[in-house]
């Protein structure tokens, strides 16, 4: 007999879901925004007491660790992140739920106090350079953990639930670059504005904490974790029932493995992690180095690359993740879905021929912002519509009792996607 499923009083486990989402990619996001107060803190005293004329003679008054700060960082948050999150794929049936989850969030709201308190602390350029890649590997090894149980949580919800998660991680992009321009704008001191990111980011992070508290609670949230303990128990059943009939079968039933799921989602899984090897490839390795061919020394200068690159990106990637809520096609059973992912590699080459600076190789075809403009609008919704739908329809492919390692794997080949394809923007940006 069934059970008709509860109503989601209120969109309250929604909103939960939306709420963790914007916690999982909030910290790294925060991290990324700050670059410039992190950089400012490892200057070397001696490039900085230079005369204008011996700065401009040495062409670079950037320390070695300013210098490679990007690269090491970018390093740092994608191995770990790829590796924590195929270890969860793998072994997130050993760990309870609650433990991933809670014990992801206390830590990374740890590292962000620490953080905090570092800003009024006077320290030499390589120990801050130590200490604060050590923090980025810790918040991107527990954020992949929170990463893949969230996805599969959501995996054992009926599909639009995915969406939540995925636009909540729109808007931490959204929000860090809005802050950006906010700091910008109000041109305080450096350690001011980044006291008060991460101020901001340790605040969000405690109000997902209390999220997650008040989830179990649901009965919405309920109701589909005790469908998913039946099925566990009439899949035990089955086994039983199956060793007395034929007791050389007694371990078949047993091996509903990773790779068995894998085999169901491959399409899926793949889609979303080229999906994103295309999107990091270009963004922000190459994005971010456009200059505006209209700005002549004014503010747009200034706020060119803040507002058209990351916070339009961000803001149309947050659109694209979060009209799956309302609107799914094409289909998770159709040919067009991975043929539209395939065809957004043709924004690699249209990035390459803006006008990237500097350049060696390649002349340059879109000179106006506005071609620039209208690359990012559909490189940003095609990105989070696609990304979302894969996302959404990865775990409905398998059997509910497989649905939250399925969700956990399509997580391992988003960073997957997301690792790939910064690796890939090296050899972008030497091309152009």
């Amino acid at each position: 007999m069934s059970v008709s499923s509860p109503k989601d009083k209120y969109l309250a486990v929604w909103l939960i879901f939306f709420m963790l989402g914007l916690g999982t990619l909030l910290p790294w996001n925060f991290f990324m925004t700050a670059t410039a107060y992190f950089t400012s803190r490892l200057k070397d005293p001696s490039l900085v007491d230079r005369s204008a004329n011996e700065t401009e003679a040495a062409g670079d008054s950037r320390s070695v660790l300013e210098a490679k700060f990007n690269n090491v960082m970018t390093l740092c948050a994608m191995v770990p992140l790829l590796l924590c999150t195929c270890l969860t794929s793998f072994l997130h049936s050993l760990i309870p739920q609650r433990l991933r989850v809670m014990g992801s969030l206390a830590v990374i709201l740890l590292v962000f106090i620490i953080t905090v308190v570092l800003i009024k602390v006077p320290m030499e350029p390589l120990p801050f350079f130590s200490i604060t890649m050590v923090k980025i590997i810790i918040i991107n090894s527990f954020g992949a953990v929170l990463q893949g149980s969230l996805f599969g949580m959501a995996g054992l919800l009926p599909a639009s639930y995915t969406t939540p998660i995925m636009s909540g991680q729109g808007l931490a992009g959204t929000f860090a670059a809005f802050a950006m321009i906010c700091a910008i704008a109000s041109g305080s001191e450096i350690n001011d504005a980044a006291f008060g990111y991460f101020i901001t980011a340790c605040g969000v992070i405690f109000l997902s904490i209390l999220s997650y508290v008040l989830l179990p609670k649901l009965e919405f949230f309920q109701f589909y974790q005790q469908r998913k303990q039946r099925s566990d128990e009439n899949a035990v059943g089955l086994m039983q029932k199956e060793s007395k009939d034929q007791a050389d079968d007694q371990t078949r039933p047993q091996k509903v493995s990773v790779l068995n799921i894998f085999k169901k989602i491959w399409l899926l899984a793949f889609s979303v992690c080229f999906t994103f090897i295309v999107t990091l490839g270009t963004f922000p390795a190459v994005t971010a180095d456009t200059r505006s061919s209209l700005a002549d020394g004014g503010s747009w200068k200034q706020y060119f690359i803040p507002v058209s690159c990351f916070l339009l990106f961000n803001i149309c990637d947050w659109s694209g993740r979060s009209l799956t809520a309302f609107f799914m096609w094409p289909s998770k059973d159709s040919w067009i879905l991975p043929v539209f992912i395939l065809c957004r590699v043709v924004f690699v080459p249209l990035f390459m021929l803006c006008n990237v600076q500097p350049r060696f190789y390649l002349p340059v075809y879109f000179h106006h912002d506005g071609f620039f403009i209208a690359f990012i609008v559909l490189f940003a919704f095609s990105n989070g519509y696609l990304a979302s739908l894969c996302m959404c329809y990865g775990p409905k492919n398998v059997l509910p009792h497989e649905a939250e390692t399925a969700g956990a794997i399509m997580a391992f080949f988003l960073s997957l996607g997301l690792a790939l394809g910064a690796a890939l923007s090296f050899f972008v940006r030497v091309l152009v």
